[in-house]
Formats: structure tokens, sequence, C-alpha cells
């Protein structure tokens, strides 16, 4: 598995940021298992996989009306 983080400090009474993308990922057929931390989202995706969820997450970050935070952290490997 490798380890997603994204940079955006999301509230607890916030809706629909891990579902906006864990949605993102399954329709690019990416399984996923979201982490909502205190400071931070964390999703693990499968190492072969990694690549192409970093990518596709920097799309959406791009593509989202908010686009006030660079989202996307880093992408560490957990095993």
């Amino acid at each position: 598995m490798r380890q997603i983080t994204l940079n955006v400090n999301s509230a607890l009474d916030g809706v629909g940021l891990t579902a906006g993308v864990a949605g993102c990922l399954a329709e690019a057929g990416i399984p996923c298992n979201m982490v909502a931390a205190y400071h931070h989202d964390h999703i693990f995706v499968p190492a072969g996989l990694a690549d192409r969820a970093s990518h596709l997450l920097e799309t959406l970050q791009r593509e989202s009306a908010r686009g006030d935070a660079q989202m996307l952290t880093n992408s560490n490997p957990r095993t």
C-alpha cells in the first residue's frame, strides 16, 4: 500500500471531501481506504496504482471550484 496525504484542514462537520476523493478513485477502478485524521486526511491505495491515483487527485484539485490550497502533499510507501 501507499499513503497519500491530503493537505486540507477538513472540519469534522464538513460534508463530501472523502466521498469526492473516494468517488474519483472508484470511477478509475482504484480501490482505496480513507482515514480521516485530526489535521489531514489520508488515503491508502495499492502501491502499483499510487502514481495513477496521485495524478487523478491532482487533476481533481485543479478542477475543484475551491482550488484554494494544494491538496496533495505526498505519497509515502506503507508496508
